[in-house]
């Protein structure tokens, strides 16, 4: 169970290099990636252009890695490794693809990896060469791009090499040659049947639970939506991150809230499904919350304004799509594109017995983002936070 984060690159899996302390490891409830036992596995080299530790190279020559979050001291440590990935096509008669990719051999986690967030790992899907997209666009495997799905209750789908549809909607992505990122421009924003100008650039970044908006976009948009909902406000509580909470009446699951719409560069609206959160506040207490925490200075579109949605990340075209979408609907018949070089998209999506109740909330899952980029707001540990999972094989 991994966690997928646009908003980094490495893939790295919690792993054992000794054979000998693996069963001492393994003890615990996360599930070990061991090199040793895999034949096609091989240590990445100091000399390799993926190697970016170089300076940091012990006499094995063998290239460790370091990745930093912001979230409490959460960090992961190890080797770098190549091994295989299987991935099947989307077609009517799938193959396996069996794809050579670089990832980390994470000996030691500290922070939020301890708890609940990514509890066997995380899948990093940025622009850098080590991320996975990029590796099998450079193979000539699959195009530079992938398609993520997301599911009301975190179940979905991601498909690399998809570009998308014709009928989706879709915008430029902003580049930042010095932190390229999955980062759009947004001209105005509609709450309601209320519409206005905005300007402002915000990243989708799918390694955030929630998003994260900056002045002017954060006052605009939740006292606008504040200034529609029919609702009874729920008192400033310190154990929520959210500053707009409505009480819930017995057997209420939310309240009528106004549409929320961000157009784009292009002029394309992007919708947001269900911006809301349910918490509970005690035993048969509930609030709903708008699901944005102010930010002091990026805005960040997380996982939950994505949520009903079919989002491609195209870094070949330079392009966000989207389009409304059922998670669930795993049909080939559904109009998953072709890559451009003519051959199969591959996806990776949870088994058919896997029971989403197994990660509606998982408990403590924080905020991942590299130091790097941006520094949002730590959530409460004790909140119970959505976090988008899959399950991957790594095959020996």
């Amino acid at each position: 169970m991994v966690a997928l984060d646009t908003g980094s690159d490495l893939f790295w899996l919690p792993c054992q290099w000794r054979l000998h302390a693996a069963a001492t490891a393994a003890s615990g409830s996360t599930t070990l990636y061991l090199p040793g036992m895999s034949s096609t596995s091989k240590a990445v080299p100091c000399s390799s252009s993926f190697c970016d530790l170089q300076k940091e190279c012990s006499t094995a020559s063998q290239c460790p890695y370091k990745m930093v979050y912001v979230s409490a001291g959460t960090s992961s440590s190890g080797f770098l490794v190549e091994d295989v990935l299987h991935l099947s096509t989307e077609n009517a008669h799938p193959q396996i693809l069996k794809a050579q990719i670089i990832l980390g051999c994470g000996e030691t986690q500290t922070g939020s990896f301890l708890d609940a967030a990514a509890p066997n790992g995380l899948f990093g899907l940025g622009i850098n060469e080590v991320s996975v997209p990029s590796i099998l666009a450079q193979k000539g495997l699959t195009s530079n791009s992938f398609s993520m799905c997301f599911g009301r209750d975190g179940i979905g789908r991601i498909s690399f090499g998809d570009q998308g549809s014709s009928d989706q909607e879709d915008t430029p992505l902003d580049i930042n040659q010095q932190h390229p990122t999955y980062a759009i421009t947004i001209n105005g924003v509609t709450i309601g049947n209320n519409p206005t100008d905005l300007d402002f650039i915000a990243i989708f970044d799918t390694g955030t639970s929630f998003t994260y908006l900056a002045d002017p976009a954060y006052s605009y948009i939740t006292q606008s939506f504040h200034a529609q909902v029919q609702a009874n406000r729920h008192a400033a509580d310190s154990r929520i991150p959210f500053e707009f909470c409505y009480d819930l009446s017995s057997g209420e699951a939310k309240i009528p809230t106004p549409d929320i719409m961000l157009r784009t560069a292009s002029g394309s609206l992007f919708p947001v499904i269900d911006p809301g959160q349910v918490i509970s506040i005690q035993e048969h207490e509930y609030v709903y919350c708008l699901a944005i925490v102010k930010s002091m200075k990026l805005n960040i579109i997380g996982q939950n304004f994505m949520t009903g949605l079919r989002v491609v990340f195209d870094w070949e075209r330079k392009i966000l799509g989207w389009k409304k979408f059922n998670c669930y609907d795993t049909d080939s018949s559904n109009p998953l594109s072709i890559n451009s070089r003519n051959s199969p998209g591959f996806s990776s999506s949870t088994p058919e017995n896997y029971s989403p109740q197994e990660t509606r909330n998982p408990a403590g899952v924080s905020q991942l983002r590299p130091l790097n980029s941006s520094s949002p707001v730590t959530l409460s540990d004790s909140l119970l936070l959505m976090f988008i999972l899959v399950q991957l094989a790594i095959m020996f």
